[in-house]
């Protein structure tokens, strides 16, 4: 199997080839001319005042946020330690009873929910494969390069904004999750389907809207697949590639083609085998990241402690300053959301793909280890990152030669943030760079998983259907590392944020359904 894609990978290098030298630029030229209008539209800025313009689909993701943070109550507040206790593993036992009247169990036939046909604990990966499959989506570039372009534009105050925004974000990931669970599909081998593509529809028509649900559901499963070419893939494929090339030094104008084929190659050992080969390889992969990279970044911290002080004052002082304000919302929201500071995908409702294959017959117990997937990614590893540039520079500047300055957009925020790290800890640009190339292939085979189910949701669940999907997945990755993206990648970007506009109504609609499967669950663990 892998002979024959590296065959058919081949015979489509002298096309990209001659892609790269002269049709790169006609591609990036007619996408513009044929897609820039839908772009413009999803990320349309409402003009607040002459210097803050904010997205309208930010305006939604952030007040969806706020709506299920007070529906939920705080969920992300009081239900971080269960989330934790969860992942460990430490009310599985639940899936191992009997569903009785004391779960709250209502439904016809005794089962927990419509979805599922047996009391059996449904599934196909752990809580923990779960949330790390979800993680390596989302944990990524916009890590290390977005918030650097935040920060340069917004200044320290970012920061803040930055956190509080992963906050609310937590409360619109157990919402989506938990649905995820509650609607999805297993079929007579145990596979699952799931996603809003399936709440939306199934949902929907338990409220009389079973039309208008088909209609979201579709829009939703279109755009989740041009975002798996593009953003989820050829984006990620075109930095790795980037960085790799730099960091050896080749001049060779195929390096990127090749270097393309060879991550193709690998990703393809991993997709083919579906989202338990995926699960088994994200969780070793996302925990070894985030520990090299936040441990990289806790060991400049305590070599620069005495600077932390000033740091963390200038992170709260600035967030409220006008500087400190354009930077929060237009540097770290705009920049995040765009091109993955604020990468969490929370309220985009691509995570409740992943979540909704997990063993578990409690759709809320998902939600709620889903809930911690901002709070690690943003709360956790983007204020790292941002620490360190704070830090860093504050050292710089002291010195006179500061590494940026505050109010001037830098365009290479991975270059930035390696310069950071490399000032206190020689040649880490050389780990950076096996980081970026890991979070990209991480997310590439996250995001396949991803796409198939909305090509799957659209074409059916045959075993060609999905080989068909794979080999484009695959052929877009070579692509992605060989020519430039541009307009394709803007584009990508519009059809991911477009699945806010579908996943946010559904959740919303659905919340009830959210509550009582939360009360179903904190019900079963009192009870045993």
């Amino acid at each position: 199997m892998k002979k024959k894609f590296v065959l058919i990978l081949l015979s489509f290098s002298p096309m990209l080839s001659f892609a790269q030298e002269s049709i790169s630029d006609k591609i990036d030229s007619t996408f513009k001319f044929l897609t820039g209008w839908f772009v413009d539209l999803i990320f349309y800025a409402i003009p607040f005042t002459d210097t803050i313009q904010i997205p309208w689909v930010l305006l939604v993701l952030l007040g969806g946020a706020l709506f299920f943070t007070f529906r939920f109550k705080f969920a992300q507040v009081r239900l971080l330690g269960t989330s934790i206790k969860v992942v460990q593993g430490k009310y599985d036992h639940l899936d191992h009873h009997t569903a009785d009247k004391a779960f709250g169990d209502t439904t016809e036939g005794g089962d927990v929910f419509e979805t599922i046909a047996s009391e059996g604990a449904d599934g196909e990966v752990s809580h923990f494969q779960a949330l790390t499959a979800a993680l390596s989506a989302t944990v990524g570039l916009g890590n290390i390069a977005g918030v650097a372009v935040a920060l340069s534009i917004g200044g320290p105050g970012a920061t803040f904004w930055m956190i509080l925004a992963g906050l609310l974000g937590m409360a619109s990931k157990f919402a989506e999750c938990t649905l995820g669970v509650k609607y999805r599909d297993v079929d007579e081998n145990g596979v699952v389907y799931g996603g809003p593509m399936y709440y939306l529809t199934k949902g929907l028509k338990e409220k009389g809207m079973a039309g208008f649900g088909k209609v979201l559901a579709i829009f939703f499963a279109i755009m989740v697949v041009g975002g798996s070419f593009g953003g989820g893939n050829m984006f990620q494929a075109n930095q790795a590639s980037a960085q790799f090339v730099k960091l050896f030094n080749l001049t060779n104008e195929n390096a990127g083609m090749y270097f393309g084929m060879l991550m193709a190659v690998i990703v393809a050992v991993v997709i083919i085998g579906g989202i338990k080969r995926i699960a088994s390889v994200t969780e070793k992969i996302v925990p070894f990241m985030a520990i090299m990279y936040v441990g990289a970044a806790l060991i400049i911290i305590f070599m620069n402690v005495s600077l932390v002080p000033q740091a963390f004052s200038d992170i709260f002082s600035e967030a409220f300053t006008g500087q400190g304000i354009a930077g929060g919302f237009i540097g770290v929201i705009i920049q995040g959301f765009k091109r993955g500071t604020f990468s969490n995908e929370a309220g985009v409702g691509s995570a409740a793909i992943a979540h909704s294959a997990v063993k578990t017959k409690y759709p809320a117990s998902e939600g709620i280890v889903a809930l911690l997937e901002p709070f690690i990614d943003t709360v956790v590893i983007c204020t790292m990152t941002a620490l360190v540039l704070v830090i860093t520079n504050l050292k710089a500047s002291a010195a006179g030669m500061p590494l940026f300055e505050y109010g001037t957009e830098v365009k290479q925020g991975v270059e930035l943030t390696a310069t950071a790290f490399d000032s206190v800890i020689p040649h880490f640009s050389i780990a950076l760079t096996i980081a970026v190339i890991l979070f990209a292939f991480s997310t590439m085979i996250s995001w396949s998983y991803y796409g198939m189910q909305g090509w799957k949701f659209l074409f059916g669940h045959s075993k060609k259907i999905d080989l068909v999907y794979k080999f484009l997945f695959l052929i877009f990755v070579v692509i992605g590392a060989t020519i430039k993206l541009g307009s394709v990648l803007n584009f990508s970007d519009a059809m991911i944020f477009a699945m806010v506009v579908p996943n946010m109504i559904g959740v919303i609609i659905l919340s009830p359904k959210i509550t009582e499967e939360l009360n179903k669950y904190l019900k079963a663990i009192k009870s045993k």
